[in-house]
């Protein structure tokens, strides 16, 4: 019988975006992953499901995703981890933040790097580390096959697809990752997504509209 794996998110910001803690209960073991916000409320979740944070993971380093992380590293004294082509985001967090009207702090540094196809352990689950640019050029999802679960950030959603006209976006580069990386996890894969409601592979396939007939 495979180890349950807890997805718990709350949904964040001006941005909607979702934030997740992600732990394996056996263990005692979890990661925050974008922590875009509320990260008291993170952390009370975190404890009320026995779970202590181990790492910050970042799916990619868009303004939304980040606004609260320098809160969490500084509250759970995780290290951050985070994918090098996306750390000339990373960098530019205040510049972004003006962009759109945010006053933002330059970030706390980078501790790991994530690599494409990495396998890490979260307590007794193995996570492999997908990468799927095209929304941004270092954009991750964290695949946890035990649990037919990915946590895919802004890659896709229910219905629709991440942006690509950010800088470092690629409509063709995000589709490629779609198709080759995430359609083949499967069709009973549920998806995580970084923003809207949670959503299965089979439903995007089938329905959403960035996968019909293109």
């Amino acid at each position: 019988m495979a180890t349950e794996l807890a997805v718990r998110f709350l949904t964040v910001g001006a941005f909607a975006e979702n934030s997740y803690v992600v732990g394996c209960p056996a263990s005692g073991r979890a990661v925050l992953i974008d922590p875009g916000g509320e990260v008291p409320a993170l952390l009370e979740v975190a404890r009320e499901l026995g779970l202590e944070i181990d790492a910050i993971w970042l799916t990619h380093a868009h303004l939304d995703h980040v606004l609260g992380l320098r809160e969490a590293a500084a509250a759970t004294g995780a290290p951050i981890w985070l994918h090098p082509e996306d750390r000339m985001l990373y960098d530019a967090a205040p510049q972004q933040g003006e962009a759109f009207g945010f006053p933002v702090e330059p970030l706390p540094e980078v501790d790991e790097s994530f690599a494409s196809g990495q396998r890490l352990q979260l307590g007794e689950h193995t996570v492999e580390v997908l990468f799927v640019p095209g929304h941004s050029p270092g954009h991750v999802a964290f695949w946890f096959p035990e649990a037919q679960t990915v946590v895919a950030g802004d890659v896709l959603f229910a219905g629709s697809i991440g942006r690509t006209d950010l800088p470092g976006g690629s409509y063709e580069t995000l589709m490629r990752s779609i198709r080759q990386v995430i359609v083949p996890l499967g069709d009973d894969v549920r998806i995580f997504p970084g923003h809207g409601p949670p959503t299965e592979v089979g439903i995007e396939r089938t329905s959403n509209p960035f996968l019909l007939g293109r």
